[in-house]
């Protein structure tokens, strides 16, 4: 059993009964009364997060993670279908455990984390980058590149994302998974 002390930024624990990450922390030692750890937890199931104040010396549990790298294959209903590159094993995880599951393209390497002593899935990391191609937006008028403007634009995950005036349908662009950001234009 582990205490305080053993507090850190991406930590995992079971807090009563929930597995919970600690998203940060802070040792606070008043110059009157004892000391205490003020956290922020994020809950791994509902990805709430909260405010949480431990006294010094409070024994936690611990719980062992594992990240492993996972292809994604397809998506079924309402999850989606992963197999590990290394042993072809294959997975099924709900859409409430990914983060943007709208930016999920097949073949596409993800980062799982798993329950280490139960071998369950907790939460799909996807790459911070994707390559997308622009399956429709308007067109842009010429002239119209000199300011920063923006437009609605539809890439080939189904997602729409916002994109400079200059992308046409059928170009290439580097999408940041994280935001839902357009970050590049990609060269041929």
């Amino acid at each position: 059993m582990a205490t305080t002390s053993d507090i850190k930024n991406g930590l995992c624990m079971n807090l009563n009964g929930k597995l919970v990450t600690v998203v940060e922390f802070q040792h606070v030692k008043p110059g009157k009364g004892p000391a205490f750890v003020r956290t922020k937890l994020r809950y791994i199931e509902s990805g709430k997060v909260v405010d949480h104040t431990f006294s010094a010396g409070h024994k936690i549990e611990v719980v062992r993670i594992e990240t492993r790298q996972y292809q994604y294959l397809y998506q079924e209903g309402d999850g989606y279908h992963f197999m590990n590159t290394d042993n072809y094993e294959q997975v099924f995880i709900n859409k409430s455990m990914i983060e943007n599951p709208q930016y999920l393209k097949e073949g596409v390497i993800c980062t799982i984390q798993f329950h280490a002593d139960e071998e369950m899935p907790l939460t799909v990391e996807l790459p911070a980058f994707i390559d997308a191609e622009v399956t429709y937006t308007e067109p842009g008028v010429k002239g119209d590149t000199a300011t920063n403007t923006l437009k609605p634009a539809t890439i080939d995950t189904g997602a729409e994302i916002r994109v400079p005036l200059f992308i046409d349908t059928g170009d290439k662009i580097k999408v940041d998974t994280r935001t839902g950001e357009y970050s590049e234009r990609i060269k041929d």
